[in-house]
């Protein structure tokens, strides 16, 4: 089983996307269709702005989910993967390539999702840590142990996971987990606690919106983050998009899930190599590869 795989905030890079608008005419079709659905020109961001331009999350969000769903267009026949599976926003890309969304619904979701996040984020005093060389177990149970609210929120690969929460809190665990053994446990350069309580209100405002948005079946099942598991009913979907703004991204997880469904082949679809790496991580076993190697 070939499974096509779409990553979340953190792929995005300066000129992200340029190279397809300047040598594909569908790709400078649906960048144009987004500058207006947007409202403002978001593949002049992509292609001429800063990394800082790039860090806002109404931004960020959007621009990765159009560089994974055009590049995907693009490639066509080149891949024909029997499931799909996204990191946290990545997960939309999976669902409009599945055809459970169709482009339009798929882009403003992705916004709506954003703003809802930047709104949530500027309520809340909150951040990430990446905890490196721990078992998740024992970063589950400091979590739990420390005082505020700090919780296990991407299971990355083993032996990487991130906790988001309160930015008191998320010091006070970094330092707990740093004297059980942690190799790393960093504060991460973001806006807000994504993946925890503290994006409640962000829950409730996207809920609204996919109430609102029609999805049709998927093409391929989906793996998605909140249950590991492949996923085709449409209203299972979407319960499952809402409950992932306040829940942990099970990335380990769901490729474990995937792998014994019959995974063999995993093509990253989108900008950046990260999820490539992290399948590796999970297991050596499994071959991955870039969809922009196809082109």
């Amino acid at each position: 089983m070939n499974v096509a795989i779409f990553p979340g905030q953190g792929a995005q890079f300066e000129g992200m996307g340029n190279d397809l608008y300047e040598n594909y005419p569908l790709a400078k079709e649906r960048f144009e269709q987004a500058n207006n659905l947007l409202g403002f020109d978001i593949s002049k961001v992509m292609f001429e702005g800063s990394k800082e331009d790039l860090q806002q999350t109404k931004v960020t969000q959007p621009a990765i989910f159009l560089h994974s769903v055009i590049l995907a267009e693009i490639l066509g026949d080149k891949t024909s993967p029997q499931a799909a599976a996204g990191h946290s926003l990545g997960e939309f890309s999976a669902l409009t390539f599945s055809g459970a969304l169709d482009f339009e619904s798929g882009l403003h979701l992705v916004s709506q999702r954003a703003q809802a996040m930047q709104l949530a984020c500027e309520e809340t005093e909150g951040t990430m840590a990446a905890v490196l060389g721990l078992d998740d177990s024992l970063v589950e149970e400091v979590c739990e142990n420390t005082s505020g609210i700090v919780v296990s929120a991407n299971y990355n690969c083993p032996g990487q996971l991130v906790i988001s929460g309160e930015r008191k809190a998320i010091a006070l665990a970094c330092e707990a987990l740093t004297e059980a053994g942690a190799r790393r446990a960093l504060v991460l350069p973001v806006g807000g606690a994504f993946h925890s309580p503290l994006m409640e209100s962000a829950r409730e405002n996207l809920a609204n919106a996919i109430a609102s948005t029609s999805f049709s079946q998927p093409n391929i099942p989906i793996y998605q983050n909140v249950s590991t598991r492949a996923e085709k009913d449409t209203a299972r979907i979407q319960e499952n998009l809402i409950a992932q703004l306040t829940a942990p991204v099970k990335w380990t997880q769901s490729i474990r899930n995937m792998l014994s469904d019959g995974a063999k082949e995993f093509t990253e679809i989108g900008p950046g190599k990260v999820l490539q790496g992290l399948v590796r991580k999970i297991d050596s076993s499994a071959i991955s590869q870039s969809g922009k190697d196809l082109l």
